[in-house]
């Protein structure tokens, strides 16, 4: 029985892409689909290799290291020293994701305080515009 094909549209619907995303893929050798006359012919290979590029892009990863990953995938007999390099990877990644979060956290304090301090100049702002306009007030010659 023959694999089945897919059409760039049938793809791009089943994985909410634009047909340009998946000629992007295309373009930088995460996927090969055949050609039939103009048409590209898209098989099983294909998608799971789109699929797979999908799932390293969630987690954050360039397109080299997918595609050094993929291409790992196709050419290994032993699954270990695959394995091995996406876990290299993913720890690389996690450490990156960590540091953002660092620094994300780092930059969230310093806006609490600086909220804290415009509060703050605004409350002792409204109390001396209060407390002007009651000495005016007090100053005031009645009918």
């Amino acid at each position: 029985m023959a694999d089945a094909t897919y059409t760039i549209t049938e793809l791009a619907r089943e994985f909410g892409l634009t047909t340009r995303a998946i000629r992007f893929y295309e373009d930088h050798g995460l996927i090969a689909p055949t050609r039939a006359g103009r048409n590209r012919v898209y098989g099983n290979r294909d998608k799971v290799r789109l699929k797979l590029t999908l799932r390293g892009k969630r987690l954050g990863l360039s397109l080299s290291e997918i595609r050094e990953l993929i291409d790992m995938y196709d050419a290994a007999k032993d699954e270990h020293a695959q394995v091995e390099r996406l876990q290299q990877v993913l720890r690389k990644r996690r450490g990156i994701l960590e540091q953002q979060r660092e620094d994300i956290e780092a930059v969230l304090g310093e806006i609490a305080a600086f909220e804290e301090q415009c509060r703050k100049f605004l409350d002792s702002n409204d109390k001396a515009s209060t407390r002007t306009s009651e000495v005016a007030g007090k100053g005031r010659i009645r009918d």
